[in-house]
């Protein structure tokens, strides 16, 4: 019978001892959240025993890797529209474009300075409000599972890099059967011009075609074909808050961006569209159109077409034409390095 309650008595001691070793093992905060679940009336903090504990400061954490992947995403993509597109930046919710379709020229200075009026075009844009937000389960931060969303937060950056290039080769191939500033189609052959006399002529800057869609562009001007009008960058926010009702109802911590942004068409002169078969002949047709563009009053716009655009299926054909040496039966290919072909996935 003493064996017995000396024994009893050890393993008492020995598990009383463990208990103790353990608790001084959790940190201080986890502690104070076992005592009494908040450390003061503003905290919120709570012991889940096994997994991390959801507090503020964890939920900032988490909030800041989060972010961080995001950002990483973002940084390491490559966008391709600003080939195309100038960046604008907007400080209303419009902005109207009543100089387009003047493209200013030097001239000798005789006599009295003459003022070159800018022609006035009705063109606004209007930004819009755009978000992508994704859900966190709050069971899967508490059971240390918040690492398997850090892939999505990284798509999530990639995803709103890539917004720009989506809505700009979206419009560009629209441009087809959209309208611009001078009330045609953006892709046209028939934009009023003025020649020498000031009689207004026709400009063509397509020849039509039913085929996937190849662009011809100088992207070394300050105007380019498409406008990318930005009012305000994405950010990333988050609501966090365990008070939060989503949190109560649902269960679940969201994070989220907003940005206010907008496209719209540019200059025309700059770029030839065509969705004629991509060939040598139609290429030289574009070609020439572009180098031989002219603005008001007969005069030359300078234009040097650098890329050649196009989409996967049109990759083969672009390389051959200006990437080539030699022809495929024999012979110098004339435009070879006349431009560099650019393969956009967004055309596809």
């Amino acid at each position: 019978m003493q064996k017995s309650t000396i024994f009893a008595t050890v393993a008492f001691a020995t598990l009383a001892i463990a208990c103790l070793a353990v608790f001084a093992a959790i940190p201080v905060d986890a502690q104070t959240a076992f005592h009494g679940l908040a450390a003061s009336p503003d905290s919120d903090l709570v012991f889940m025993g096994a997994g991390i504990i959801v507090n503020r400061a964890n939920l900032t954490n988490l909030f800041t890797g989060y972010k961080a992947t995001f950002q990483n995403a973002l940084g390491e993509a490559t966008p391709q529209y600003q080939q195309v597109a100038m960046v604008v930046p907007s400080t209303t919710k419009s902005e109207q474009y009543g100089w387009m379709g003047k493209v200013p020229n030097v001239r000798e200075w005789l006599g009295d300075r003459v003022v070159q009026n800018v022609i006035s075009h009705d063109y606004t844009i209007k930004n819009k409000d755009f978000e992508l937000t994704v859900g966190v389960d709050r069971n899967d931060i508490e059971d240390d599972n918040y690492g398997v969303y850090s892939p999505l937060f990284s798509e999530m950056g990639r995803s709103i890099a890539a917004h720009p290039d989506q809505l700009v080769w979206d419009l560009l191939k629209l441009g087809f059967a959209s309208t611009c500033y001078d009330g045609q189609y953006f892709f046209d052959i028939d934009h009023p011009v003025l020649d020498a006399n000031g009689v207004a002529i026709s400009v063509a800057n397509t020849d039509g075609g039913a085929a996937a869609p190849w662009f011809l562009v100088d992207d070394t001007r300050a105007i380019k074909p498409i406008v990318f009008q930005e009012r305000k960058k994405p950010d990333f926010i988050a609501m966090t808050q365990t008070t939060d009702e989503h949190v109560f109802i649902s269960r679940e911590f969201r994070y989220g961006t907003h940005s206010r942004h907008n496209v719209g068409f540019g200059f025309w002169q700059f770029i030839w569209g065509s969705q004629q078969v991509l060939d040598a002949a139609h290429y030289a047709t574009g070609r020439a159109a572009l180098v031989g563009m002219k603005g008001d009053y007969d005069r030359p716009l300078g234009v040097n077409p650098r890329k050649l655009i196009v989409g996967p299926s049109n990759e083969q054909a672009a390389r051959t034409i200006v990437g080539s040496k030699e022809l495929a039966g024999g012979g110098t290919n004339p435009w070879y390095g006349t431009a560099e072909a650019v393969v956009v996935p967004w055309l596809a």
